[in-house]
């Protein structure tokens, strides 16, 4: 009757143990990085020139100017930076509404300038 009492009890530490161990084990989480958009800007031009993003997305703009200071600037994407040369900025968007959107340069940049802009596409 004692060996049946201690397999009771060994049984019971046993399953306590696993209960235990299990619940300490890391949670693990499956959030996924933003997807990572390289955009270069050089007088008088962003390149690319168009991007598409989905609606509900959330992406990261990573800027990088090759010659001046840039701005990169959309009011409707509530995107303001200014880009330095040699530096990168990296901007993370999560546009709400679909539709076409054009990004400018908004620090004087040459005498191109003011045809210096790019569009974001929302779908």
């Amino acid at each position: 009757m004692w060996r049946k009492r201690i397999a009771a009890i060994a049984g019971t530490v046993t399953l306590a143990l696993i209960v235990s161990l299990s619940a300490q084990e890391p949670q693990k989480v499956s959030a996924q990085e933003p997807r990572v958009i390289d955009i270069t800007a050089k007088k008088f031009a962003f390149a690319p020139s168009s991007i598409t993003l989905k609606k509900g997305e959330t992406v990261t703009l990573r800027i990088r100017s090759e010659d001046v200071t840039h701005g990169f600037f959309s009011r409707q994407l509530k995107i303001d930076e200014t880009i330095e040369p040699g530096k990168t900025e990296e901007v993370t968007v999560t546009p709400q509404t679909a539709g076409t959107f054009t990004t400018i340069c908004d620090h004087f940049c040459g005498a191109g300038h003011g045809n210096m802009s790019m569009t974001i596409v929302v779908e």
